[in-house]
């Protein structure tokens, strides 16, 4: 079946097509096909609908994940088993995913990467291969997750890199991203990234210009999401290796565990987030020594960004913890020197102790990191954020801070709450809370909330300040 047309008034083109799976997916079982058509509450039809859709519009630039499924709310995947294996019905399909009738070649790759993860994921959980109770068992779910993606090389050098970044930043932010990804690239080194836009694009832009140029083979450009945010920000056409984490803390702890060094530009609450997040594990006492390269940087306009994250990460953190980054402006040859140089003892290290260099198992992430946060209004409210705690353990809750504004922002669950109850209320230590309002009133004021051109932003937060408390 191949029929294209134009849809309804006012919905865009769509697709209808039957096609077989490229590469990584040949079999399923009649158990897991079940699971997938299951439509039912407990079935996983609509989580696959909604990942393969977010698949099937890559580029799409509205971080809204209501507003895809409404362009195509007559959208349906299954998958088929037959005799010779699997194949994929897609029923009035995003048609931007087709040339001439056929799928494009990467949409199908990262189309079976949904299939696949989804399927793995959720037979072992099912089936309580994962010990999910304490952290050793979290850390080899991450594993598991990635190795049967395929994605952990062994016989690599180190050579991964993490690009942190907003998905809504200016112009020269992203054309700054892109030359520092083709510095990185001219080195020999691959990206790996949210795999959205804007920050988690540009570095994988420029990458493959200079592996280009470098006549380098088999380039990695590896995209971690999660269910709750792909809708929000589907993958951008550059990704070639795309991996569904159960959650955000197994998308965080996959970053950490794959990367050899991580690179921030300019973002928003979801990039405060991921820096709260290594920091807090590196400031761990079990992790003391523990080599891993931390670089801050943007263009000359980002200059007041990264000193107002510098004053916020000092206030809450205290100043000891600048030692774990470094921060450099307007200099991508330097930034991609520096990175290879702390790539070279991250090497050195792991020969020493004779730790993998496909995935960090040394690394020390404590179970506070990995538990996953539901943000309610309940549990923003009860985040214990004040400076009397072990620098850890406020960093892990000044973490889930921001990982509930970022639901509230674009995860369709944290739309619908704040929609339902109002903002969620953050309080904490007068002078954080006084730096924490100032840095997000930033974020708003630059356009880093939510992607330009939508409707004007409306905080789904609000920081109890001595202004603001009731």
């Amino acid at each position: 079946m191949n029929d294209t047309q134009a849809g309804k008034a006012g919905r865009a083109a769509t697709v209808s097509a039957r096609i077989s799976p490229a590469g990584g997916l040949d079999i399923l079982s009649r158990n897991e096909v079940a699971r997938l058509r299951d439509a039912s509450g407990s079935g996983l039809h609509a989580l696959l609908r909604r990942c393969a859709l977010a698949v099937l519009t890559s580029g799409n630039m509205s971080d809204d994940p209501r507003s895809i499924l409404e362009q195509f709310p007559d959208f349906d995947i299954q998958v088929l088993q037959q005799d010779r294996g699997i194949k994929i019905e897609l029923t009035h399909a995003p048609a931007q995913a087709f040339v001439d009738g056929q799928i494009i070649r990467g949409i199908n790759e990262l189309l079976v990467a949904v299939v696949r993860d989804i399927v793995y994921v959720s037979t072992q959980m099912e089936q309580g291969n994962f010990d999910l109770d304490d952290s050793v068992g979290l850390t080899h779910a991450v594993f598991e997750i990635l190795r049967n993606a395929r994605i952990l090389k062994p016989q690599i050098d180190p050579n991964l890199v993490v690009c942190w970044g907003g998905h809504s930043i200016s112009r020269d932010e992203y054309e700054y991203t892109k030359q520092v990804g083709y510095q990185l690239g001219l080195r020999g080194m691959d990206i790996c990234t949210g795999c959205g836009p804007g920050a988690m694009k540009g570095p994988m832009k420029g990458a493959t210009i200079a592996h280009a140029k470098q006549r380098r083979r088999n380039n990695r450009y590896i995209g971690i999401t999660e269910p709750g945010i792909i809708a929000a920000e589907s993958p951008n056409p550059i990704v070639n290796h795309l991996v569904i984490m159960p959650d955000i803390e197994k998308r965080l702890e996959a970053f950490v565990r794959m990367g050899h060094g991580i690179i921030v530009f300019p973002g928003g609450v979801g990039t405060a987030e991921e820096i709260l997040y290594l920091l807090g594990i590196l400031l761990h006492p079990d992790n003391a020594g523990v080599p891993f390269p931390l670089i801050l940087t943007g263009p000359r306009q980002s200059a007041a960004y990264f000193e107002q994250i510098d004053r916020f990460l000092r206030l809450t953190l205290g100043d000891s913890v600048a030692q774990h980054y470094q921060i450099i402006v307007d200099d991508p040859i330097a930034v991609a020197r520096a990175m290879v140089r702390g790539i070279d003892k991250v090497r050195n290290y792991r020969l020493d102790n004779k730790d993998a260099f496909f995935f960090n198992w040394a690394l020390n992430i404590p179970y506070a990191f990995q538990l996953p946060f539901r943000p309610t209004h309940q549990a923003m409210r009860g985040l214990v954020i004040h400076r009397d705690r072990p620098r850890h353990e406020l960093a892990a809750d000044l973490r889930r801070a921001f990982s509930g504004i970022v639901a509230g922002n674009v995860k369709e669950e944290g739309m619908r709450a704040i929609e339902k109850e109002g903002p969620f209320d953050i309080d904490g230590d007068a002078d954080i809370m006084q730096s924490l309002d100032e840095l997000l009133k930033a974020f708003v004021a630059q356009d880093r909330m939510k992607l330009p051109g939508g409707t004007a932003y409306v905080p789904c937060y609000r920081v109890l300040t001595s202004e603001t408390a009731p």
